[in-house]
């Protein structure tokens, strides 16, 4: 199991304590998550900035360093405990292809023995982008192959698009790993390319919040619950545990995919309402 964090926000806006001070920040989660950490940050640039470490978070003061000097509008954050592939930079997440990052919280099943089928499904030229050994990413470059099949990656992106080419990818993946009455793969995934941003949940938990981590307020809404599809938040916060004891944390029901789109409208689908891969 790993564990993920994503950040999209209206303003720049500081995720240090979502990483490294609240009550269950990323940094005391990589006691258990201990095979290195990633962070990736959309500054100016088209590029995101990434950093890694190999070793636990907790003991490593570049964590502390990277954390406390990132804001941004667009984050994302991953602490690995390794099941597929070496603790190595090549395997480490998030993994990056032009504007496109990416991590995954989870594990194919039976990976090794389908590895050669989930590549099969990879359009050759992205396949050849593959650096690592992990099932994850795989999995990454199965999503942009399918996103290229309905849009260009780059310049401007659709939200939906993005969530059908993410239950593609889980819907192509499950029939290939998953036998039945055992336990099914989990792919948790999110993506961004610093504007949309969109996750799945299967097999492992996901938590959402529209609080944001530097100052702990919540928005104005007349209901107490999580908030709605149409809904213009200010932020959007994915975390694999709840990071605080806070009731602004609401679960994100099992087979659903959850995003925002650039102007930050949030989204919400089950997985089999959306498109049937086609191969």
């Amino acid at each position: 199991m790993c564990r993920l964090f994503g950040f999209r926000s209206a303003v720049p806006t500081a995720v240090h304590p979502s990483l490294v001070t609240e009550k269950n920040s990323l940094v005391q989660q990589s006691r258990e998550h201990k095979d290195g950490w990633g962070i990736a940050s959309y500054e100016a640039g088209e590029q995101p900035l990434v950093a890694h470490g190999l070793g636990p978070a907790y003991c490593d003061p570049d964590f502390e360093r990277v954390s406390s000097r990132v804001s941004s509008r667009t984050v994302v954050a991953h602490l690995r405990l390794a099941s597929v592939g070496k603790v190595e930079k090549r395997n480490a997440h998030p993994f990056l292809h032009g504007r496109w990052c990416f991590v995954h919280n989870g594990t194919l099943r039976n990976f090794a023995q389908r590895q050669a089928e989930v590549e099969s499904l990879i359009r050759p030229d992205l396949l050849a982008h593959i650096q690592g050994a992990t099932d994850s990413e795989r999995c990454f470059y199965l999503f942009l192959t399918r996103l290229a099949a309905r849009q260009s990656l780059e310049g401007a992106t659709c939200v939906e698009k993005v969530a059908c080419a993410l239950a593609e990818t889980m819907g192509l993946v499950s029939a290939i790993t998953d036998t039945p009455g055992e336990t099914r793969s989990s792919m948790n995934f999110l993506v961004t390319n610093g504007d949309v941003m969109v996750a799945t949940r299967r097999n492992r938990t996901l938590f959402l919040s529209d609080t944001a981590p530097e100052t702990g307020k919540r928005p104005h809404r007349m209901h107490s619950g999580p908030p709605k599809p149409g809904t213009q938040l200010e932020q959007f916060v994915l975390a694999s545990e709840q990071l605080s004891g806070e009731d602004h944390w609401h679960i994100i029901d099992e087979e659903d995919i959850v995003g925002v789109n650039s102007s930050l409208v949030l989204h919400r689908w089950k997985v089999q309402d959306l498109s049937t891969p086609k191969l």
